[in-house]
C-alpha cells in the first residue's frame, strides 16, 4: 500500500508542476494591475511603478515564473499582496472553514444519494425512479447560489431558524453554534451532488440487478434486503466510492459561491477577494492547494478500492 502511495505522489508531481505554471500564466492574463489596487485610485504613475518595482511585477514573465518556482521548490508558497500575511497562514486561518462546510455536505451527501440511487434503481420504470430522477434532475439544474439567497430568505430572515451570514467556530462556540452556522450552506451546496450521485448509483445499481449472481441469490430463497444491500450494493459499491472522490473534490472547489452567499471566511471567498485585488501570490498558491487536494483524494479513493474490492490491484 505504501508503495502505491508513493507511486501516486511521484505521478502527481507533473501535474501539480502543470497546475502552477497554468495558474500563473492564467492570474498573469487577468485585466488589471495589484499594484494600482495598492497603491489606490489617486495614485500616480510614480507611485504605482515603485510598487511594481517592490513587488517584482516589473520583471519579465519568465523570471517571475521560473523565481516563484524556486520558491515552491522550497515549500515558500509567496507572500500576499493585500493582507501582509504568507500564502499558507492565509489558507491555514479559512481552512477549517471550508473543510467543514465540504466534509458537513459531504455526510449529507452520501447517504442520501446512495439510497435515493437505490431506491430508483430498485423501482426502475416506476413513479418512484421518475419522482427521484426528476428530483436529481433539479438539485443538478438549479443554480446554488438562487438557491442560497431563497434559503436564507425564508429560514433565516423569515422563520428565523439559522443565522444568514457567519462561521462560529467548533471549539470556541460550540457544537450547537457551528452546526446552526454550516447546516444551510452545506445541505444548498450538497443538493448538486446529491441528484449527480442519486444518478449514478441507479445505474451502478441496474447494471448489477441484472446480473446472473442476482437471480441465483433470488431463487436460492436470499431476503430481497440482503439480495439488494449486500450483494447487489456491494458491487456497484467500485462506482459510488469513485463518484464519493469526485464529489468531495467537487464540494471543496464548488464552496466558493456557497461561502460569498452565507459570508462564510473560507478558502472560496479568499479566492474570490485575492482575485478582485488581483492578488496574484495568494491566487497561484491557493489553486496549487486545491490541484494538491485533489491529488490526495484521489490517491484515497484508489487505497479504498482495494478495501471495496479485493479484487483491484494495481500493477
Amino acid at each position: 500500500m505504501l508503495r502505491i502511495v508513493v507511486i501516486r505522489l511521484i505521478q502527481a508531481i507533473p501535474v501539480l508542476l502543470l497546475i502552477a505554471v497554468m495558474a500563473f500564466i492564467l492570474m498573469h492574463l487577468i485585466p488589471g494591475d495589484p499594484a494600482v489596487v495598492i497603491a489606490g485610485a489617486d495614485a500616480g504613475p510614480a507611485a504605482v511603478e515603485r510598487i511594481r518595482h517592490e513587488l517584482g511585477l516589473d520583471r519579465p514573465i519568465l523570471e517571475q515564473l521560473l523565481n516563484w518556482l524556486v520558491n515552491l521548490g522550497t515549500g515558500d508558497f509567496g507572500r500576499s499582496l493585500v493582507l501582509n500575511q504568507t500564502v499558507l497562514s492565509a489558507v491555514g486561518e479559512r481552512l477549517p472553514v471550508t473543510m467543514s462546510l465540504a466534509l458537513l455536505s459531504l455526510v449529507i451527501t452520501l447517504p442520501v444519494g446512495v439510497f435515493l440511487g437505490i431506491l430508483a434503481a430498485y423501482f426502475r420504470g416506476s413513479w418512484i425512479d421518475a419522482a427521484v430522477m426528476t428530483l436529481a434532475l433539479v438539485g443538478v439544474s438549479v443554480p446554488a447560489f438562487w438557491i442560497g439567497i431563497l434559503s436564507v430568505i425564508l429560514f433565516s430572515v423569515t422563520l428565523g431558524w439559522f443565522p444568514s451570514a457567519g462561521y462560529a467556530p467548533l471549539l470556541a462556540d460550540g457544537p450547537g453554534a457551528w452546526l446552526s452556522s454550516l447546516i444551510q450552506p452545506a445541505f444548498i451546496l450538497s443538493l448538486f451532488q446529491i441528484g449527480f450521485l442519486a444518478r449514478m448509483t441507479r445505474s451502478g445499481m441496474l447494471d448489477v440487478l441484472d446480473q446472473d449472481f442476482i437471480r441465483t441469490a433470488r431463487a436460492k430463497g436470499v431476503s430481497e434486503w440482503r439480495t439488494v444491500g449486500r450483494h447487489a450494493f456491494r458491487n456497484a459499491l467500485v462506482g459510488v466510492v469513485t463518484v464519493a472522490g469526485i464529489i468531495l473534490s467537487l464540494l471543496i472547489g464548488g464552496s466558493v459561491v456557497i461561502e460569498q452567499v452565507f459570508a462564510l471566511p473560507g478558502i472560496g471567498r479568499l479566492v474570490v477577494q485575492a482575485i478582485l485585488a488581483r492578488d496574484y501570490p495568494l491566487i497561484q498558491g491557493t489553486m496549487l492547494l486545491f490541484g494538491f487536494a485533489f491529488v490526495v483524494i484521489n490517491i484515497c479513493v484508489d487505497l479504498i478500492y482495494l478495501w471495496v474490492d479485493p479484487r483491484v490491484r494495481y500493477d
